[in-house]
Parts: structure tokens; sequence; C-alpha cells
């Protein structure tokens, strides 16, 4: 199996469906965010996960390969991560060439919605304070997804899958996941 990159913009429940489908087949997640934060705090360089944005750039980029290498070590396993983050500057690749080169993922699994469906989760998750995005900008970030997926596919001769997390639908969604997972 490898590798198993599963992204998908916040709200679309990406994390719910990939949690089904590790429990369903005893499958390993490894969420690279939370890796890079033990990175960090081993480091003694921050104490909390919102202050490893503010770090210089290189040191990120440091904390990132460092990250990608104990997941890569972890053997077979699910990597739940961002495909790509949307700043007030525009898209960045949430999987810089040095994480890929690391992480040698054999399929990266795009998890979608109807921009119309991740809106309502959005407005009833009060665990979260996501920013409010109309449907077209939360389309225009699944779109902008899928080109960077097929970049990352070119980049390293991974398949991309796409997944729909419908409403009421997780346990589609889940199977779905499971075909290219195992």
């Amino acid at each position: 199996m490898g590798a198993i990159i599963v992204t998908g913009i916040p709200g679309v429940g990406k994390t719910t469906v990939m949690e089904a489908a590790a429990k369903a087949r005893n499958l390993k997640i490894a969420v690279y965010g939370s890796v890079m934060f033990e990175v960090a705090t081993a480091r003694g360089i921050v104490k909390a996960r919102d202050e490893m944005r503010k770090l210089p750039s290189e040191t990120q980029k440091q904390i990132q390969k460092e990250a990608a290498r104990r997941i890569a070590g972890m053997g077979d396993i699910i990597v739940d991560t961002h495909c790509s983050i949307k700043t007030p500057k525009g898209y960045l690749p949430g999987l810089p060439a040095w994480v890929l080169t690391e992480l040698e993922p054999s399929v990266i699994v795009l998890v979608e919605a109807t921009p119309a469906e991740i809106a309502r989760r959005r407005a009833n998750d009060a665990t979260r304070k996501r920013d409010e995005d109309s449907e077209a900008a939360i389309a225009e970030h699944q779109e902008y997804n899928r080109r960077f997926a097929a970049a990352y596919a070119t980049l390293t001769g991974a398949t991309v899958h796409t997944v729909r997390n419908n409403d009421n639908q997780v346990e589609r969604a889940m199977q779905d996941i499971l075909q290219v997972v195992t």
C-alpha cells in the first residue's frame, strides 16, 4: 500500500470518512500537521500549533521535511493533510515537492461534496472556527485541489481518485476509499 494521501477542503468530512475507513480495515492514519507540531515542539521552537505559521519559511520547510521522513518511516499509512491551503495571497501547495519526495504516495484521494453541503456543514460545526466562504469560493477551492492533485500525480506517478462525501453518505464514501487504499 505505501503512503495514501487523503485530502479535502475544510468541512468536506474528510477526517470522518477517513477514520471510518481506517477503523473498518485497521489502517494507520498520520495527521501531517500533528506530526509537524511534534517535530517543532521537540526542537523547542513552538508551544502551540498556530505558532508554526509564524516561523521563518526555511524553518517551516525543515519541519515539513522531518515530518515527511517520520511519516514515510511508518510504513503503510493514510496521510491526512491539505492538498492546497487558501491564503489571502492565493493558494499554497499543501504537499510541496520535498514532502512528496519523502512520502512517495501511490494514491492521492480527493474527498469532495457539493459546495452547498460544505457551506452547511461549516455553519453547523460549533467545534471549529472556520472562515466563511461563499459556495462559489468553496467550489473554487475544490477546483484548485484538483489542479494541485494532478500536479502531485505528475511528480510522483501516483493515481488520483475522487470520493464523493455527500450528506448522509459516509458509508458509501468510506467504501469508495477502501477500494483504493487496500
